[in-house]
Formats: structure tokens, C-alpha cells, sequence
């Protein structure tokens, strides 16, 4: 039997079928770095319109984990479909560069507290080990395929961002958009500073829980404000509260009760005799059970507004306090009966406004009572519990103690619990004026993504508090204000000042123009009598005033910005920190629209964590995967929600991403001997399949184009799926094998299957591009026609609209009919009676209509169906034939092909042997070999 292997188009391709990427990956990214891929993308599209993605800057502290991944190959995806779909989409990277986490890192390696070492040199240590994180993080964010101007990163500590949030501070201030007061902010015991909303995290806390007697000062008068007259005279009479912040008691200032709800007067029973109570009515019974105490009876129900001013006896100090209203006073714990430190919770602040109680300082930074303080003095406040309640049992006032768990605020950074205490501090105010609204107004002019952010972002920002935004800290971008040596009044030229600083420190530097500008002699603006208060900005002001810093500020970048990208947790953070800033300075949102992701679970929904032992490092998916994988997990999740992740999840997309490139390879080995210059066809010239798939390219190009524009990266990847393994493995190039590998070279039917191989490959390897930057790298060197230096320097091509060409040949019909067929022969070989689809015969039975449609094709539709023969007749088709699912009256009989196999194409034909010189060949493969060639119209 000969051999006729080297008969047919077998073509190579040095594009390898094993991808090797973590081996094959860290040469492109030199190569991109090498050639200045990002520098020469800004050339190639200056002019376009402009796209701008800001960057939210990580922090820089620590080795990249799998969240940012997540967070920056998403952005990256962006980036490059905007460029591929002819935008100018510059991505100025960011970091985060100030606050305690790197001061804590540097007291470790200093070995002494900030406090403790000058403070200059603090800073300096400070930048130096920012420097460093950063080095390490760019090039964990490089590896992963991440294109930006890294050799010009922003940075929050460097001098032009500073100075840029220096002035525009200064012009909040002009504004009356920074104001200092004095009130209850989130303070973190270890930090020693108040904290921002953002960077409070809730957590299980067990806390001790007491019930205490507030008693009534003038007891012989409850009946008058019971309205109860058969109330004994000697009747001691109390309102019970019920804490889970027991140190707050000695800053009491007052009892709140909810002006609607009903409370009554009980006279109850204990172990020490009668007394009586006013609870809640809802909760008395709950309570009473907690206390021990019995029912003798009801004296009386009243609504909170009617003991508005009744006066209570303090449960241990010697002062009284009265009874206020709120309608924050929670109804279904505790007493009903709230006890207020107007020094220690918003709420309390609230009430301590409006009826004029007194503010304490009893606590100092490190969270001790001050030595004011009687019998408490020196302790800690979580420390002071048990002498808390020796107090409250001394004085008679102690009804019950317990531990409660709830859910509790604590630091972002230490994970210790934070208090509310009671500082001056300087504040972006929102509670008064209209900053709050007018954020509020912006919010609806911008796109969410998902279309939810809208509401949410609206309801955190009509609910969050006035913004401190000053830190008792050292390393930070100075709050440079300037307030009176003895009365603290701000100088009345601050503006300027601030102004000036900003120009000095952009000329000489940070830590230069701040030490030559404390000088007397530096500004014009006399500054006698006057100190610099030693405080920080939050660092939340930082990353919040980056759409001042760098969006206005770098010719590249650009106001607003059209795409915020962050994960969920940032609606109260850098998206709101923006939004307020924002709008407090030029009256509008820092951009067009907002794009969130969720979080990384593991497959069981547990965030990651050490100690759970599930933490996915993505330098370890590199090394063992490659970025490409890594990346292709993170578009094919649905990012809306949380993004499960684990190594059998990540070995599921390298599945994938191995039928990708595969069918890449199989479309670069084919087009390997196809000069676009030479032998391009155009689209009327090519075969009606041809026609038809370039068609479904076309449209498919269109949707591909559509989900990019919408962010739905995961719709892209599962298209991407569908095409390579349904559309062109299972059909389009099972077909085209026998037009590729059989007939001539140069023949115009498998130079139309070449001209359509051709642009199905630019097409996917554009379309991967931005999800699989170094395979689409890799196959841009191998691809026909592939001009430029890079696939990033080029963008999608505009492909043909063949509608009017494929409108005459029923392909979607052929389709099913197709489908029928190869379940029918599946069928046969699972039964063992027949082998290939080859030995197959095709008898069609078609109504008239489609009969005539399809006759001209009859000739070539076995290529179509994969058999060797296919023969049309009109329906009905006879008794025993099997019924085309979609077509009605339509049927086909398989029989067995007549013939002997062809030794070259495989096809059993009646003419094998025909030619005695080449008895193997069938006369289809004598006229491709040796003749002018097989002509073929349609398939």
C-alpha cells in the first residue's frame, strides 16, 4: 500500500502546541520593556479619542496578593481592549505610600517607636522602605502582563502630589469645605490617632454588658409624671439602662428615651424589698427576668416625650441628669432607656447639641482614664470593667452583668477594638452646608457597574458622617495649618500659606521645603505668634484627591475620568473619598463611571486567610500555570460577585486556555504557506461556506467588540470557548481538512478556506489580546499579514459584511440537518456496526422547497456531513427513515458507502482503482495530483 502522506498539505508551524508560559512569559515582558511597548502605544495613538482608567493605588506594603491580581489584570483588560478598539488609553500607575502600616514596619525594623526617633529621619527610613515595597510590587504587577508607564508611577509621598493636595487644601478651606470641631470620631487605641470611616472594619466582639439604675432624684414626684396617684411616697424609683460600653459611664451626661414608644411604671420585688422600675413596656418582662425581680404591680404607662426633663441621680457621681429624647434609641434590646456620653458616640454628640450637655475628656490617647478621674485614674478603659462594677455594687446601682457578643468596630490595621472619643480635630464637614446633596446629586450622573453601586454608593454617603480627615501621626502629607500660639485661632491668610508650601515643597522636595518653609524668614505672610499644628492628612485624602494630583495635572491622563475600577469595598472608600472631594472642589464626580469587583473566596465561599490555609498566592499560579491562565481565570469569572479560586479551579481554566491555543495553533498551521499580499481573496470570490463563517465572524467580532465596551469579560471568554471548540473544531475545520490536506497547493478552494483561516486567526488573536497579552504576543509573530511589531501596536480589524452573500444558501438548515447525522452515525459506531463517518451514505428526504434550495450544493454536501456520499430526494421519506429534528416532513436513511477507501483522502468512492498506476487512488485525489485540480463551488 503506497504512501501518499507527502501528497498533502501537512504544513508546520514553530507556534508550539505546549505553551511553557512561565518559562516563555518573562522574555516578552523584557521584550516589552525593551522596545518601549508602552511609549510607542502612546505614539501610535496619539490623536485617537481618549479613554482614561484611573488607578486606584494599592498600598505599598508587602508582595502583591491574589486580590490585586484580580484587581489590576481586570484593569489591564481594559486597557488594551480600549487601545485594540482605537482609543488613546494611557494607565498611570499608583501607590499608596503614607500611613501606619509602614510606620509600624518601620518601628520593627528601627526598633523603636516613631515618638521615639527624630522625626525627620522617621520619614526618611519611612520613604525608603515605601521605595522598596514598590519595586517589588511593580514587578510582581509586570509579570502578570500589565501594561502602564511604570518608569513614572504616581506616587502620593512625591513632591508634585503633595503639593498638588497641599493646594487643594487650600482651596477647601477658601470654600468652607475643611472645618475644625470638636467631636466623637473613631479612635484607635494603638495607633494613638482618629481614623476614618474607611478604615473601620466590623468584627465578633464579646463585650461586658450591665444594667445599671439611673434612680429618680425626686422619687415622692413620680406620680406626677406617671400620672399615677396610689404611688407610695417612699417608693425609691429608677430607670434601668443597659450598656455594652461600661467605661463610658463616668462622661454620663444624661438618659435617652424614644419619644413614641411607651414606657411603664412597675412596682417590682427583689431580695432587698421593693422598688420601682421604668422600663420600656416591650422589653419589661425580658429585663425583669435578667434582674431577678417580680411584678407587684402596674403603676402607670407613659410615652417617652412625657418625662422629657425628669432628673436622675448619676450611678455613682455625685451630679444629676436629665431625661432626653432620640429616636436612635433601639427598641428591642436592652431597657429601652439609653445612657448618654455625649463625649463618646455621634448619637450622644447629636443630643449634646441640642439640650447643652457637657462634653468630657476623661479618657487620653492610649485610651486611660486621665487622673481626673475618681477611683478610675491610670486604668485602661477595657481594663476598668471589674472596678467599673465594684463602683456601681458599692453604690447600690449594679442590676446585672453579662457578656454580650455583637459585631464591633476595630482598626483595619491592628484588628483591635476602636472607641469613639472626643478630639479637636479637622474635618471635610457633611452634616451641614450642602457638600452631602450635591454628592448625592453627582452620584446619579455617573454609570455603575453593576447598576446596584448606584444606590449603594448614594445610601453610604446620605449616612456617613463628617470626614476627620487629620491624624496624630508622622508619616503623611502634613496638614500645614497655622492656628494662634495661645487662643489655637487659624491665621486668617492659611490659603496662602498652604499655597506657598505647595510651591516651595514642588521646588525643593518634600522634606526640604517643609524644613526651609518652618523657617520665619521663608514666606512674605508674617507668621508671628503662630505655630504649624503637627498632624497628618488621612490617607484616604491622599488617594481621594489623585483625580486633582494626577488626572488634572498629567498632560497623558485627563478630567474626569471615565473608569473608576475597584473592588466592592471601595464605595466607602477611594470611591467615596473622590466623589466627596470631587464635588467639594469643581461641583461634579472625578469620573463617568464606576466598575466594582468582588472578592476572592475559596470554592467554599471562606475569604482567604492564613489561617484557614487557603490562601492562592499568584506568583505561585505564575510559576506553575503562567500569567495567561491566571488572567484567563480572572475575565472568565463573573466579577460582579465573588471570584472563587483554588488549584483545581485555575487547573479548569488551563484546560481551557490548552483549547484556545490549540485551535490557534491549528489556524497558524494552515495559513503557514498564505501570503495575504499574494493570494488574498475577497469576499465574493471565496466559497458559499467560507462566505458564511466569515459572516459568523463578522457578527461575532461585533458581540466580542459590544462586551469589551461593557466590561463583561466573562461573556468574552465563553464566546472565545464556543467559537474554538463548537464552531470551528467541532464543524468549520473538520470540514476544511479535506479542502486544506487533499487539494493543490495553490487551488482557489483552499486559498478562499486559507483567506478565512487567515482572518479568523487576526481576529482571535485580537480578540484574546487583552485577556492573554503573551499568547496573543506569541501568535502575532506566526500570523499571515502581521505587520507590526506587536499585536498592542495595531487594533481590530474592520472585517466585511457577507450578509447579502450568504442569504441564498440555507447553512443554518444544513446545520441541522448536519446534527442529525452525526448523532445518527454516533449512534451506529456506539453499536459497534460502523467505524468512521466516512463509510457512511446519506440518503435526504427534503420538502420541494428546501429540495430546490439546496440541489446545487448536492454535489459537495457530503464534505459538509463528513461522508462519502449524500443523495437528495424529494420527501416524504419512506417508512424506517429517522426524522430531521427542526425540518418538517424531512428524514434521512444512513446506509453503508459503496466503494473501497481512497488511500490518500480516506473517502470510499466507486472509482478507487480506476488508474492502474495509483489502484489506492479514487479519481477526486488523480484529478488534485495529477490533473488541473477538483473544482469546488460551495463546501
Amino acid at each position: 500500500m503506497g504512501d501518499y502522506r507527502n501528497t498533502l498539505n501537512l504544513l508546520e508551524t514553530a507556534f508550539p502546541m505546549k505553551a511553557s508560559l512561565p518559562e516563555r512569559e518573562p522574555q516578552f515582558v523584557k521584550r516589552w520593556q525593551d522596545m518601549h511597548l508602552y511609549e510607542r502605544i502612546r505614539a501610535e495613538a496619539s490623536g485617537r479619542p481618549r479613554f482614561v482608567l484611573a488607578d486606584g493605588p494599592p498600598y505599598a506594603n508587602g508582595r502583591i496578593h491574589i486580590g490585586h491580581a484580580v484587581n489590576k489584570v481586570l484593569k489591564d483588560i481594559v486597557v488594551r481592549s480600549r487601545t485594540l478598539l482605537g482609543y488613546d488609553a494611557p494607565f498611570v500607575p499608583g501607590w499608596d505610600c503614607h500611613g501606619l502600616p509602614i510606620e509600624l514596619m518601620v518601628e520593627r525594623e528601627l526598633g523603636r517607636k516613631e515618638r521615639e526617633v527624630d522625626p525627620a529621619s522617621f520619614r526618611a527610613a519611612c520613604r525608603r522602605y515605601a521605595e522598596t515595597q514598590i519595586l517589588g510590587q511593580r514587578a510582581d504587577f509586570e509579570r502578570l502582563g500589565v501594561l502602564g508607564d511604570w518608569d513614572h508611577p504616581y506616587r502620593t509621598m512625591d513632591a508634585p502630589l503633595v503639593g498638588a493636595e497641599l493646594r487643594a487644601l487650600a482651596s477647601l478651606l477658601r470654600n468652607h469645605n475643611l472645618v475644625r470641631g470638636t467631636k466623637p470620631v473613631h479612635w484607635c487605641l494603638d495607633c494613638e490617632s482618629a481614623l476614618a470611616e474607611a478604615e473601620v472594619e466590623y468584627a465578633p466582639h464579646t463585650s461586658l454588658a450591665l444594667d445599671v439604675r439611673f434612680r429618680v432624684a425626686e422619687p415622692a414626684r413620680i406620680g406626677e409624671w406617671l400620672s399615677a396617684d396610689s404611688i407610695p411616697h417612699d417608693l425609691s424609683w429608677s430607670i434601668p439602662i443597659w450598656t455594652t460600653t461600661p467605661w463610658t459611664l463616668p462622661a454620663n451626661r444624661a438618659v435617652c428615651l424614644h419619644p413614641d414608644a411607651r414606657y411603664t411604671g412597675l412596682r417590682v420585688r427583689g431580695p432587698v424589698g421593693e422598688e420601682g422600675l421604668i422600663l420600656l413596656e416591650s422589653l419589661a418582662e425580658s429585663a425583669l427576668r435578667r434582674y431577678g425581680l417580680t411584678v407587684v404591680a402596674q403603676m402607670g404607662t407613659v410615652t417617652g416625650a412625657t418625662l422629657l426633663g425628669l432628673e436622675l441621680e448619676h450611678p455613682f457621681s455625685a451630679r444629676r441628669v436629665p431625661v432626653v429624647l432620640g429616636d436612635h434609641v433601639e427598641l428591642d434590646v436592652g431597657t429601652g432607656a439609653v445612657h448618654t456620653a455625649p463625649a463618646h458616640g455621634l448619637e450622644d454628640f447629636a443630643l449634646g447639641r441640642r439640650y447643652g450637655l457637657e462634653l468630657d475628656d476623661l479618657i487620653d490617647p492610649q485610651g486611660r482614664f486621665r487622673p481626673n478621674v475618681e477611683h478610675l485614674a491610670g486604668l485602661g478603659i477595657f481594663a476598668a470593667g471589674d472596678a467599673i462594677q465594684h463602683l456601681l455594687e458599692n453604690h447600690g446601682t449594679l442590676l446585672n452583668r453579662a457578656e454580650w457578643q455583637h459585631s464591633y468596630p476595630h482598626c483595619w490595621r491592628h484588628k483591635t477594638p476602636v472607641i469613639f472619643r472626643a478630639t479637636s480635630q479637622w474635618f471635610i464637614p457633611l452634616e451641614e452646608g450642602t457638600l452631602r446633596s450635591r454628592s448625592i446629586e453627582a452620584i446619579a450622573t455617573v454609570r455603575w457597574h453593576p447598576e446596584w453601586g448606584l444606590a449603594r454608593m448614594a445610601q453610604m454617603v446620605e449616612n456617613r458622617p463628617d470626614w476627620c480627615i487629620s491624624r496624630q501621626r508622622i508619616w503623611g502629607v502634613p496638614l500645614a495649618l497655622w492656628v494662634h500660639d495661645e487662643t489655637g485661632a487659624l491665621h486668617p491668610r492659611s490659603a496662602e500659606l498652604l499655597e506657598a508650601l505647595a510651591e516651595r515643597i514642588e521646588q525643593d522636595g518634600v522634606e526640604a521645603g517643609l524644613a526651609a518653609f518652618d523657617q520665619p524668614e521663608a514666606s512674605s505672610i508674617d507668621r508671628r505668634g503662630y505655630h504649624r499644628i503637627d498632624d497628618v492628612l488621612d490617607v484616604w485624602l491622599d488617594s481621594g484627591l489623585t483625580h486633582q494630583s494626577v488626572l488634572a495635572r498629567r498632560p497623558e491622563a485627563g478630567w474626569p475620568a471615565d473608569l473608576y475600577l475597584e473592588g466592592s469595598d471601595q464605595y466607602r472608600g477611594w470611591f467615596q473619598s473622590s466623589l466627596i472631594t470631587s464635588v467639594a472642589l469643581r461641583g461634579q464626580a472625578p469620573y463617568r463611571a464606576v466598575l466594582t469587583h468582588g472578592f476572592t473566596v475559596d470554592p467554599d465561599g471562606h475569604k482567604m486567610s492564613k489561617s484557614l490555609g487557603n490562601v492562592i498566592a499568584p506568583q505561585a499560579v505564575i510559576d506553575r500555570l503562567g500569567a495567561d491562565v491566571l488572567r484567563l481565570w480572572v475575565a472568565g469569572n463573573d466579577y460582579r460577585s465573588e471570584l472563587a479560586v483554588s488549584d483545581a479551579i485555575l487547573d479548569q481554566s488551563a484546560d481551557i486556555y490548552r483549547r484556545l491555543r490549540n485551535t490557534l495553533r491549528f489556524l497558524l498551521i494552515n495559513t503557514g504557506d498564505f501570503d495575504p499580499v499574494h493570494h488574498a481573496l475577497s469576499p465574493e470570490d471565496c466559497l458559499a461556506l467560507d462566505q458564511w463563517m466569515l459572516e459568523r465572524v463578522r457578527k461575532l467580532d461585533l458581540e466580542i467588540r459590544s462586551a469589551y465596551d461593557r466590561y463583561a469579560f466573562h461573556a468574552i471568554t465563553q464566546m472565545l470557548l464556543n467559537f474554538c471548540v463548537v464552531d470551528l473544531g467541532s464543524f468549520y475545520l473538520d470540514v476544511l481538512k479535506d479542502r486544506l490536506y487533499t487539494l493543490p497547493a495553490g487551488s482557489h478552494a483552499r486559498r478562499s478556506a486559507q483567506q478565512i483561516l487567515q482572518v479568523i486567526a487576526r481576529s482571535l488573536v485580537h480578540w484574546m489580546a487583552p485577556i492573554l497579552p503573551f499568547t496573543a504576543e506569541e501568535a502575532w509573530a506566526y500570523l499571515p499579514g502581521a505587520t507590526a511589531e506587536s499585536v498592542m501596536l495595531s487594533i481590530f480589524p474592520e472585517l466585511p459584511d457577507c450578509a447579502h452573500l450568504t442569504v441564498r444558501w440555507p447553512f443554518d438548515t444544513l446545520l441541522l440537518i448536519r446534527s442529525t447525522i452525526n448523532r445518527t452515525i454516533e449512534r451506529e459506531r456506539r453499536e459497534g456496526r460502523m467505524g468512521k463517518s466516512l463509510e457512511a451514505a446519506i440518503r435526504l428526504y427534503l420538502p420541494p422547497t428546501l429540495l430546490e434550495t439546496i440541489r446545487p450544493v448536492g454535489s459537495e454536501l457530503h464534505f459538509l456531513f463528513l461522508t462519502s456520499r449524500v443523495d437528495l430526494e424529494p420527501a416524504p421519506a419512506p417508512r424506517g427513515s429517522i426524522p430531521i429534528d427542526g425540518i418538517d416532513g424531512a428524514g434521512l436513511r444512513l446506509e453503508r458507502a459503496s466503494g473501497r477507501r481512497c488511500g490518500r483522502c480516506w473517502h470510499y468512492r466507486e472509482d478507487v482503482g480506476g488508474q492502474p498506476d495509483h489502484p489506492e487512488l479514487c479519481g477526486r485525489c488523480l484529478e488534485n495530483l495529477f490533473g488541473a485540480g477538483e473544482s469546488r463551488a460551495f463546501i
